[in-house]
């Protein structure tokens, strides 16, 4: 890792301020003062800022409650980000994990560790999310029967898996499916006559979106729900 990186981790310090700490002598590296910001450091290596001791950084785990208008993005040159709404020094590394669209809100995940990241995305491991969905008409019991059975999507050489549908009321469902294709609810729901007019994901195989967790807030995951993946 880069010590610029580094010390923006775990510090306070943004990336610009770690070059210029480092560049005034502020920072050793196993008892010698570093002035370089891409120097390489590594696990076990002995870290000073203005003499004290840091601490080598920890993997992060968060849970994001997503707004509507932001992307699922690190950076993007038109539209707020995921990433924006986090504290700097947190942000940088973090990968995000799946994708919501700019109009969804819900539960999102955010994370330093690819293979957390990998076993929570990957098809293999089947992993449920379920979304709350506010739709244009009325839900049929047949449409419901379709989604559970797998539909057809546009463009698509195979029906989508069977899928978990619940009628909450006339015009709203939970729908829960293992996949992610691209704007896959929105296309299940209009291969089966409807329209998706809000959409919100509010659960992640055992991880529910904390009802107190107001749009643009997040938290650190416990260590019992970093587990659950």
């Amino acid at each position: 890792m880069r010590l610029d990186f580094y010390l923006s981790h775990v510090t306070s310090l943004a990336r610009k301020a770690s070059k210029i700490a480092a560049s005034k002598g502020r920072v050793t590296v196993n008892g010698v003062v570093v002035k370089k910001a891409n120097y390489t450091v590594q696990e076990g290596d002995q870290i000073r800022l203005d003499e004290i001791l840091l601490e080598w950084p920890s993997e992060g785990y968060y849970v994001l409650h997503k707004p509507v208008g932001y992307v699922c993005a690190t950076e993007d040159p038109d539209h707020p980000t995921v990433i924006d709404l986090l504290p700097s020094h947190l942000g940088q590394d973090l990968k995000i994990v799946g994708r919501l669209d700019k109009d969804t809100t819900g539960l999102l995940l955010l994370t330093t560790d690819g293979q957390w990241l990998h076993r929570i995305t990957s098809p293999r491991n089947a992993c449920n999310k379920r979304y709350r969905i506010m739709l244009a008409d009325p839900i049929t019991d047949d449409a419901l029967k379709q989604l559970e059975e797998g539909v057809m999507l546009h463009g698509e050489p195979q029906p989508t898996l069977p899928a978990v549908a619940e009628r909450i009321s006339e015009c709203e469902i939970y729908l829960t499916i293992q996949e992610g294709k691209y704007h896959q609810v929105k296309r299940m729901m209009a291969a089966v006559g409807n329209k998706v007019e809000e959409l919100h994901r509010d659960q992640i195989g055992p991880l529910c979106l904390d009802e107190d967790i107001e749009p643009g807030q997040f938290r650190a995951l416990t260590d019992d729900e970093v587990a659950y993946f």
